[in-house]
């Protein structure tokens, strides 16, 4: 998708987990290991966002795991959503940040189909631990955090 501002935007990113691993990809473009994701579209919202983006670069069909923000009563016109797992602003190169709307999901469909020349493997906990796959620290203090989370509720 296009920009929606030249200089900032929003993204959902999504850490898929299956038996006790984590799904991560090569970035085309920049080159690094990283969770699915991408821009939330101007007519759908970060949790919307993630299970697109996750069906779209994975194959897979996701259930967003997590808590809803507190509801009231009465809502009138806003929607109580999933609150992600960890939200951050990061450069994504010299000129543009994406604020990132980051999830945690399990599988419940589909196959795995990595979109044509993207590198997509499972990795388990010790591999992230003993370095043998190269993340950015937030990535690898995320992935851990969401194996730790499945494995808390399974």
């Amino acid at each position: 998708m296009a920009h929606i501002h030249e200089k900032i935007d929003f993204t959902a990113s999504v850490y898929i987990v299956q038996d006790a691993k984590i799904l991560l990809h090569k970035h085309k473009k920049l080159g690094i290991w990283l969770q699915p994701g991408g821009h939330v579209e101007l007519d759908e919202g970060p949790t919307e966002a993630a299970i697109r983006e996750a069906k779209e670069e994975t194959g897979f069909d996701v259930e967003l795991v997590g808590q809803h923000s507190p509801k009231t009563e009465p809502l009138g016109r806003s929607n109580s959503l999933l609150l992600p797992m960890f939200l951050n602003r990061h450069n994504y190169d010299a000129t543009h940040e994406h604020i990132d709307f980051s999830y945690f999901a399990r599988v419940v469909g589909g196959t795995l189909t990595p979109e044509d020349g993207v590198e997509m493997l499972w990795f388990s906990r010790e591999q992230i631990e003993k370095g043998e796959v190269e993340l950015l620290p937030d990535t690898r203090a995320y992935a851990l955090a969401a194996l730790d989370y499945f494995a808390q509720h399974s």
